[in-house]
């Protein structure tokens, strides 16, 4: 049996959009008040935006898959 090209690539994830919700609150209301600072109308949402970053999971590095070393492994078994 011979396989010319043994690989696997991987789906792209998608990140995820962390506290997005928020954030488009906050530059909503900053765009209809102008109230850039957030001292004014603005300042629950971007309290509400600093609550969700601060207890968002951080995205660490994901380990990634193993599947082409092992095809690999097999493609050099299978054309001995």
């Amino acid at each position: 049996m011979h396989i010319k090209k043994l690989k696997v690539r991987p789906r792209k994830e998608h990140a995820k959009a962390v506290c997005g919700v928020q954030l488009a609150s906050m530059l909503g209301c900053w765009a209809a008040s102008g109230d850039t600072h957030s001292v004014g109308p603005c300042q629950e949402s971007a309290k509400a935006l600093y609550e969700c970053m601060r207890t968002a999971p951080l995205g660490g590095k994901q380990h990634g898959s193993t599947i082409n070393y092992h095809l690999m492994r097999l493609g050099k078994i299978l054309n001995k």
